[in-house]
């Protein structure tokens, strides 16, 4: 997540309380937010991204542990965790982990976070939250992920809305930039055929 610098430390200050309000636990449970990873190979990566960003000058500003307390004994249960201060070209940035792990940086202008944000092998969902309407444009022509929100309150650069959107993902989160549900999608399913006949 890129913040600009001049709100990065109130912004911190709210998205800390936020996540402390989300419940971990049994995702069967209607009141939990965040369930357990998928295995204990999603652990160790969980530990050794916390472990890499403390050893590369990153701090931990809320969770970073494993929970094995309580009725979280059993599972593979982490704690939500928020991260700044990495430099800014730490592998953490450019990762895909499928843990509930979110780094923070600061940014001056959209420009800047834009190339931070497309200097990753992966484009799945982006988004952006601005009152600009021109420097929204900006971010949708200049952002090169399959999927890109404006000021969606609820999973910012999450998912799609089905039945709305197409659901693609471009560079290594698809192989052919052809979205789910969409127009282009339909190709897939042709079966192309090239023919050669040599008579003498």
């Amino acid at each position: 997540m890129y913040v600009q610098n001049n709100v990065k430390s109130q912004f911190l200050n709210l998205l800390v309380a936020r996540v402390k309000e989300l419940t971990v636990g049994d995702p069967r449970r209607k009141d939990v937010f965040v369930g357990p990873l998928i295995n204990q190979a999603a652990v160790e990566r969980f530990v050794k991204a916390a472990d890499d960003a403390k050893q590369s000058g990153g701090r931990i500003v809320l969770g970073g542990d494993v929970i094995n307390h309580g009725d979280l004994t059993r599972g593979y249960y982490v704690e939500p965790t928020v991260i700044t201060d990495l430099p800014g070209n730490h592998r953490l940035f450019k990762e895909e982990l499928f843990i509930p792990l979110l780094v923070v940086d600061e940014i001056i202008t959209l420009d800047q976070a834009m190339r931070k944000a497309n200097d990753t092998d992966y484009g799945l969902t982006a988004g952006i939250f601005s009152e600009d309407p021109q420097e929204i444009q900006r971010f949708m022509d200049g952002i090169q992920f399959g999927v890109a929100y404006a000021n969606r309150r609820g999973g910012a650069t999450t998912g799609a809305w089905p039945g709305a959107q197409t659901f693609v993902g471009w560079k290594g989160s698809g192989g052919t930039g052809r979205g789910i549900g969409g127009p282009h999608y339909l190709l897939n399913f042709i079966r192309e055929q090239s023919q050669t006949i040599v008579s003498e």
